[in-house]
């Protein structure tokens, strides 16, 4: 599991430097910060974010794009670039996806802020609990995250992942032959089945 947090209370991350994003440095600023989300989406561990403060601008879009986000009750979450003439390029890709059309572009097009309990509401994050029951609330999901087979989490990821950029029926046919052909082909499938139906804990080999 990997867990990506800021340090004490004030924020999780406030984004990428403003002079950044003058002609002169956007391209080598885009590269490089796009390369954090091939990485996110692409490591085959799940990913947790947890947001203690301010998630703005790169932030917000760092936070989006891991797969479980655990914020305080005080975290504020939004997409400021449209204030100083810029686009966030990563929200305007996933952040309809995650909230819808409207919600997006409300964030997107306005630069407002927030709340925790609002960004849960409209499926932004998954979990808000008080400053104080941060560590503890995530520590608890990355063990039981942990308790899983590694090979089914990177496999069952991947299927969603890979689910996100296709229509229904063709996710559901991608899913069939990753279960089919990948899955089943793993000591864990069928330790798990085994363990089942045997009453017993699995012993997993993340093979």
């Amino acid at each position: 599991v990997i867990i990506i947090t800021g340090s004490g209370d004030r924020a999780f991350c406030a984004g990428v430097d403003v002079r950044d994003h003058f002609p002169d440095k956007i391209d080598t600023t885009l590269n490089v910060f796009h390369k954090v989300f091939h990485v996110l989406v692409n490591v085959n561990k799940p990913v947790l974010a947890v947001v203690n403060g301010y998630a703005l601008g790169g932030g917000c879009e760092v936070a989006m794009a891991c797969d479980i986000v655990i914020a305080s009750e005080t975290a504020t979450f939004g997409q400021p670039e449209i204030n100083v003439g810029a686009i966030p390029t990563v929200a305007t890709a996933l952040l309809p996806k995650l909230v819808g059309r409207k919600k997006a572009l409300e964030l997107i097009l306005t630069g407002n802020t927030i709340s925790a309990s609002e960004a849960a509401q409209i499926g932004l994050v998954n979990k808000v609990v008080p400053f104080e029951k941060l560590e503890e609330t995530t520590e608890k999901l990355a063990n039981q995250l942990k308790e899983k087979s590694s090979v089914v989490t990177k496999l069952a990821r991947m299927a969603a992942y890979q689910g996100m950029d296709m229509g229904f029926l063709k996710a559901l046919d991608n899913v069939t032959g990753i279960y089919t052909n990948l899955l089943m082909r793993t000591e864990d499938a069928v330790e798990g089945l085994n363990a089942f139906i045997q009453k017993r804990k699995p012993l997993w080999k993340g093979r």
